[in-house]
Formats: C-alpha cells, structure tokens, sequence
C-alpha cells in the first residue's frame, strides 16, 4: 500500500483546499434519491470547516464527454452536500477560468464550495497537465477523498497531485486502511467470498485471490461454470461453458496454493427467474434437465457458515444468489447476516465492496454491522485484482 499522509498532517487553517470528493449520485428529477456517498464525504469537509479551511469541492457526473450537457450538472448536489455537513455551499458554474475564480475568491476560511463537473472539461479525462494546473491555481492543498473514481488517471484524481501538497480526506484514509487489514496484512484465517454472473468479469480478481486466502467461496452464475467445468450438469443453468479450462486452471491454481474453493453442495432451482416462482432444493449433482440454479441451498449456507466463523478475516465481492428477486435472496441474506453475527460476537474483520454488494447489504440490513462497506465499484474490484490505483499512487507524491 502507498503511504500517504492524511489530513492529521496538513495546515489547513486559513488555507484554499481542493477536495477531490465522487459525488456521482443518483439523481431524478432535480433531487439527489441516495446520498450515501454524500453522507460518507461530509466528515472531510466538516473536519476543514472546523479547523479554517476555505473548502473547494471538486467531482464528475455522469459522462458527458468534455461537453456541457445540463442534465449533467453538479448545480442539483448542493443542496444534498448542504444538508449532509449543515452548512452553506456555493456554487460556481465552471470549475475552472473566471466562474470558478469568482467563487473561490468570495470564501473566507470555513466556507464551503461545490465546483461545476469537472468531466465538462476534455483536459479532465485526458489527465492533461494544462487543465491540472489551471485547477491547482485555484487552491494550495489538494485532498483526494474519492477512493471510488482512484482507479482512473484523470487531472482531479491523479493530476492534481503533482502541483499541490496532497493529502488523503477521511474517507479515503478509512478506505485505505480497511482494504490493507483485509488483504494486504489480515489476520488468518482469511475467507473470500467472490459472486455475481459471470467470471469474465472477475478473472483477475479469483487469480489473484487464490494467492491471497485461505478459503474462496465462489458463488453466484459463475460458480455454475466451476461447477460445469467438474462435470456437473447445470442444466439450464448461466453458464460460461466457453470458459471451463480457465475455471480448471484457477482451481489446480488454488490447490497448488492450498486455498480451499468452495462452491455450492445444494441449490435452490426454478423453471423461471421471477418474483415468487415456485423453487426447488436439490442436490448440486442432481439438477432437473428444465431447471436452472438461482441461490445456494440450505446445506451449502450451513457450510459456508460454519467455515465463516472459524475465519478472522472476510472480504466480500457479489452475491452468491439471484438476490434481487425473493425467494433466491435467501443464500445472500443467511451470509450477509452471519457476517454481521460473527463480527459483532467473534471479531471478524469484514470489509465487502462492489455496487451489487452494496445493494444486497443493504436489503439484508446488515451494512452498518459489518466492519467497511466500500461504495467504490471498479476500484475495488481493481483493487482486489491486486492493481495499483492511479489515485491512490499519487498520495504518496
């Protein structure tokens, strides 16, 4: 992991601060529908508010490519980022040139402003040391505090860092130190739980688990082509039969490592993925030919469990069963709650990531008990690959 210094090392009093924050938030109509991002930001900037800083906060929208598209604005977030650190933001159209001088000029120390999308800029995406500069005139410290956009190069989240002294925000520094107590220096045993449709998706992340833990669970639509690929018949399973010799070489990969994979014993089938199809429970060798797999039965959620808690470590990346839609969340929602359990009772340090994570967690209510929730998507997933993020590289100067 980069060393980095975080806020508990920087001046701010007085100071301009260039806050790098993901405020890429759901938004319809107007109004901002989920602001967790937002609420997990606030503690930076109330940390500068209180100490004097004159706070700058910087963030993308959307995509629109370098161009102003309205519907794209950051203008809508304001009020949320208002009501999140109970304090008033201003804003200024652009985030560079005269708008965005104009507003940072106006801020005595413990004001806050919130600065046009940054991607309204081409020099954003390009990482263009031109458009870095022109944000860095504006201030004399930059705090990256957007762990979930650290795995792109771009002027706000990489650039920046080469003109101003550079600090990780609050969230950021939480971020950091729950991934490197998960996987970079966590206490054994260490269990990883990897789940979602397909492992085209997540190739690098198994390869580069298998390395790392003790136990990896395999869930979800790809567990259906380890299993295919042993010779189980999935039936009318999700299933990536294209890709059974690269599931055959993760697994002699993980017995050379000795890391035990564990797939599914049982399953809970249907003849249809729906809201309240009738389902089945079988036996993972005995799948009816006009079925298909879509949640871990009840056999395979006790043995998961009971290996969960002879474990000190879990890291957790997609759901092991079609979540979304009852009665196949009740794999995901067992395990989701014995995490909870275990770390609560026994200790276990717990850290899950990923936007499908997220969601299931939150259904299971179980978000808040475990010990990290990331809200980052494709940092995490770069960062359980074992990628280093551009972001993240960059706080160490």
């Amino acid at each position: 992991m980069t060393a980095f210094k975080t806020l508990d090392q920087a001046d701010v009093n007085g100071k301009t601060v260039l806050v790098r924050a993901d405020l890429n938030v759901p938004v319809k109509d107007g109004r901002v529908t989920d602001a967790t991002r937002i609420e997990r930001f606030a503690p930076t900037v109330t940390d500068l508010i209180k100490r004097g800083a004159k706070v700058v906060v910087l963030s993308h929208f959307d995509r629109p490519k370098g161009k102003r598209v309205p519907e794209m604005s950051l203008k809508p977030i304001a009020p949320a980022l208002e009501k999140a650190i109970g304090h008033k933001v201003s804003f200024a159209d652009d985030c560079i040139g005269p708008d965005a001088e104009k507003v940072v000029k106006a801020l005595k120390p413990g004001d806050v402003a919130l600065l046009e999308n940054v991607r309204y800029h081409n020099g954003e995406e390009a990482n263009d040391p031109v458009f870095s500069k022109a944000l860095a005139a504006l201030g004399d410290i930059y705090v990256n505090d957007a762990f979930s956009s650290a795995h792109r190069a771009h002027a706000s989240t990489e650039g920046l860092a080469h003109f101003l002294p550079t600090f990780a925000g609050r969230q950021m520094q939480a971020e950091l130190e729950a991934l490197t107590v998960a996987l970079e220096s966590p206490k054994k045993p260490v269990m990883a739980i990897v789940g979602g449709a397909k492992i085209s998706t997540k190739l690098d992340v198994l390869k580069h688990l298998v390395d790392k833990v003790d136990m990896l669970v395999i869930g979800g639509g790809m567990a259906n082509t380890f299993l295919n690929a042993q010779g189980i018949n999935v039936a009318r399973s999700l299933c990536e039969k294209d890709l059974a010799d690269t599931a055959r070489d993760i697994l002699a990969h993980a017995k050379a490592k000795k890391c035990e994979v564990l797939l599914p014993v049982d399953a809970v089938v249907a003849s249809e993925f729906k809201e309240g199809a009738h389902a089945d429970v079988c036996d993972i060798h005995s799948v009816p030919a006009d079925k298909m797999i879509l949640d871990i039965g009840p056999d395979t959620i006790s043995l998961l469990e009971q290996k969960m808690a002879a474990c000190k470590t879990l890291l957790w990346n997609g759901p092991v069963g079609a979540f979304e839609i009852k009665p196949f969340n009740v794999g995901t929602d067992a395990l989701a709650k014995t995490a909870a359990r275990l770390t609560k009772t026994n200790g276990l340090v717990s850290v899950a990531g990923g936007g499908d994570t997220v969601a299931a967690l939150n259904v299971s209510q179980v978000s808040d008990d475990l010990s990290y929730v990331s809200t980052a998507g494709g940092a995490f997933l770069e960062w359980m690959e074992g990628k280093e993020l551009p972001g993240v590289k960059a706080l160490g100067g």
